[in-house]
């Protein structure tokens, strides 16, 4: 079941320091897209990326190479 609005969550890796982002998942299956937000300001702009391009993204972290 998927929904229109995003369930926005950090990861469990983030710490208290203020410097986190938000995304949700939960649009993927429907829409193929990953928003993604500032934590500190989650009324302001939100960035949408297409699912592979965001996977991409997490991978190239995760290797060191961003």
């Amino acid at each position: 079941m998927t929904t229109e609005s995003p369930n926005w969550f950090k990861s469990s890796h983030s710490s208290n320091g203020g410097d986190c982002v938000e995304v949700a998942t939960n649009l993927v299956p429907e829409h193929r897209t990953v928003p993604v937000r500032d934590s500190k300001n989650p009324t302001g702009p939100e960035l949408a990326m297409n699912a592979d391009a965001f996977a991409a993204f997490v991978t190239g972290l995760k290797a060191g190479h961003l």
